[in-house]
Formats: C-alpha cells, structure tokens, sequence
C-alpha cells in the first residue's frame, strides 16, 4: 500500500498524484477549463467549503497549474485561470471523462457532451472530431449539459394534448 506522499516511488505516475491526486483539484481544473474562474462561482459549482476551496487554489496557483490574477480591487477579488502547465492536464479529463460515460455510464446517456465548435460533431478516444477527423484542443470544443433524449420531450408533448 502506498503512503499519502510518493516521494520514493520511481514512477511519473506516482509523482504527478503528488499533485493532481486528491479529488477536489481535478474537479476545480475542470471548472477552470469550462470557464468558472471566480472563488464564489466554484465555489457554487462544486459545492466545497471555502476552507478547502482557498486551499486547492492556493496549491494549484503554488505548484503552477492555475494563476491567480486581480478581477476587481475594493474589495480586492481574485479569478482562478489555467496556466500552461495547468491546460496540459486537460487531455488527462478528456479521457477520464470518456471512461466515465462508457464504464460508469449515468441512466439515459452522457450527462454532457463534448461538442466540436466547428461543426457539432463528438469527441472520441483520440481527442479528436468525430465528424471532420481534427485533432481537438481545449479550446476547440464546448462541453454543455446533456438534454432530455427528444422521446422524453415527444412523450410530454402527448400527455399534455391529452389533458
């Protein structure tokens, strides 16, 4: 069994759970990348207490995977952004989040969908489109919430002709 810290472990894997291993800092990354960069805003998002917020932040800005930069100075406020180092981590949720949705899948299909902004088509395995064949980067794609299948929406639309 491993210790918390994996100092003597002769492994990139291990040395890079120093960082990203605990829960919260993959769920702010996440965040991050879809555009929630203020404390209260995550804070909403993810339903952490400011304690445990105030301290991923600070260890994510600390080791280089977000930059902490001033949005407003009285009171003084700051937005959470990710830093090169930070986005390189985004192919790293890409996946985990298609090994979610296909191994761990949610009652009703994927509870987002990753969309290409260029023509609508889906992300595959590759990080790429699955309508055009192009390598997707971060920024090439919008992740938004799953809506009801059009059956569901079909099926309330007889109801309410019927009452």
């Amino acid at each position: 069994m491993l210790n918390r810290t994996y100092r003597d472990q002769a492994c990139s894997i291990a040395r890079a759970l120093e960082i990203v291993g605990e829960r919260w800092t993959l769920l702010i990354l996440r965040d991050t990348y879809r555009g929630i960069h203020r404390f209260d805003d995550l804070q909403a998002s993810l339903g952490i207490t400011r304690g445990v917020l105030t301290q991923r932040l600070s260890w994510l800005v600390d080791e280089g995977l977000l930059e902490r930069r001033p949005y407003q100075t009285n009171p003084e406020r700051f937005e959470y952004l990710p830093t090169t180092k930070g986005r390189a981590l985004s192919p790293v949720l890409m996946h985990l989040l298609l090994w979610g949705d296909r191994y761990y899948p949610s009652p009703g299909g994927p509870p987002q969908i990753v969309e290409h902004n260029e023509c609508g088509g889906r992300i595959t395995p590759q990080l790429t489109c699955d309508q055009c064949g192009q390598q997707l980067r971060p920024s090439d794609i919008s992740i938004r919430p799953r809506t009801k299948p059009a059956r569901s929406r079909r099926a309330a639309a007889r109801r309410a002709d019927v009452a």
